[in-house]
């Protein structure tokens, strides 16, 4: 996965390259598409709290690279993923992307597992003007100081999860909610999503508590939390962090009187956490069962099972698979791998590869998709990878996203 690319080579030709990079974006990449691999950058936290996310990203990913190969690939090029690890930090992540453009030359860029970390990738690609498309979760991602034509968010945002995941929840569970969130933009961006869907509720926030990322120990909060006798208690974060404090706040004895709730409830945190997320709602923006109603999703699964020895794709590996599949559809849409025909392509592209339809908005290239709701459960399971129950679904409709003017995007 790694390169062996020399650092301090690459900090002393950067300022050369990236020069020659800015003053003719569009002639690299007119030279890069003359033959050759139709390169794919991955940066993607293999190393981490998120690395069982990240690591189901990139096998899924390898699925629709080979799809797309043994489909005779375009032109007669074949595609070629090249994974990095960002390591969860921006700027592993800002470096790595720029090793991926300016040394390994690719095409496009698709990757990210953290809203940070996908803004830092975001920020080297689109002055470089090399498409971006995000498979993390991210509200900044799409607004106006952040976007660049080149940019596109396959990934839910948190206003999409945290919003479906509240309309569903709060009529049922109560008003009373109280947030536990890791201190960064995700959790930031989830708990405004969740009070901005709660004001139709009606909904009191009786605490807000933020926790470091990758904490291990949460029993400073829990007593504070159960103390104001919430209805519901969102827990804000993912990967490491949600199995942790869900395990301790089921430990705790929280779930005597608080609904617990995830934003986003991840396939691999349940697998890991077990027993202790049984009843936990969240919302996800995909997972196995979908099968039993959605033919594509029965065909991506089976894909999947045939690569890699029966198992079933993660939430996030769906994302990887997704995500790279947009891009390589845009390509054969537009005829071209050059950058401005690949946009436009993208920009037209109605698609159901794995979940139902879905299309990217034109004012902020955010993907308009549906959301489950899903609770967590360990009795009753047809496979060991039968964790969830579909509570429901909120489709795909532009009604739940923020508007581009609100965004900041000119008519």
């Amino acid at each position: 996965m790694t390169t062996g690319f020399d650092r301090r080579r690459l900090l002393q030709g950067s300022a050369a390259a990236s020069a020659l990079a800015l003053a003719a974006p569009a002639l690299l990449r007119s030279a890069a598409a003359q033959g050759g691999p139709i390169k794919i950058g991955f940066p993607v936290p293999l190393t981490g709290a998120f690395g069982a996310e990240a690591n189901d990203q990139v096998r899924a990913a390898q699925l629709a690279i080979k799809e797309f190969n043994e489909a005779g690939g375009f032109q007669g090029r074949q595609a070629e993923l090249l994974v990095r690890d960002d390591k969860l930090n921006p700027g592993e992540a800002a470096g790595r992307t720029l090793e991926l453009i300016e040394k390994d030359k690719v095409n496009f860029l698709v990757g990210g597992l953290s809203a940070a970390v996908t803004l830092s990738i975001n920020n080297v690609a689109r002055e470089r003007r090399v498409i971006y498309n995000s498979i993390s979760q991210s509200d900044a991602i799409n607004e106006a100081k952040d976007f660049g034509r080149t940019t596109f968010h396959e990934a839910l945002n948190p206003h999409m999860t945290a919003g479906a995941v509240g309309r569903y929840v709060f009529p049922k569970s109560g008003k009373r909610v109280a947030f536990l969130s890791a201190d960064y933009a995700y959790g930031h961006e989830m708990v405004r999503g969740f009070k901005r869907a709660g004001e139709a509720s009606g909904i009191e926030v009786v605490a807000d508590i933020r926790h470091p990322i990758g904490a291990s120990d949460y029993s400073a909060f829990l007593p504070r939390i159960a103390a104001l006798k919430p209805d519901v208690l969102c827990l804000c974060n993912f990967g490491r962090d949600q199995v942790v404090s869900i395990q301790q706040a089921t430990e705790f004895g929280l779930k005597r009187n608080t609904k617990l709730v995830a934003p986003v409830l991840l396939f691999t945190s349940r697998k890991a956490g077990g027993e202790a997320f049984d009843g936990v709602i969240g919302g996800t923006s995909y997972y196995w069962r979908l099968e039993d109603t959605v033919p594509s999703a029965k065909a991506f699964n089976d894909r999947f099972r045939a690569a890699y020895n029966g198992a079933v794709p993660s939430d996030y590996g769906a994302l990887g698979y997704a995500g790279v599949r947009s891009v390589l559809e845009g390509v054969k849409a537009a005829g071209s791998v050059e950058t401005d025909k690949v946009v436009t392509a993208m920009e037209g592209l109605k698609a159901d590869f794995y979940k139902g339809p879905q299309s990217f908005r034109k004012c902020d290239h955010q993907l308009v998709q549906s959301v489950l709701i899903v609770e967590s459960k360990s009795k009753g399971l047809k496979t060991p990878d039968d964790v969830f129950t579909i509570l429901g679904t909120e489709g795909p409709d532009e009604r739940f996203l923020r508007g581009c003017d609100e965004l900041g995007h000119k008519a």
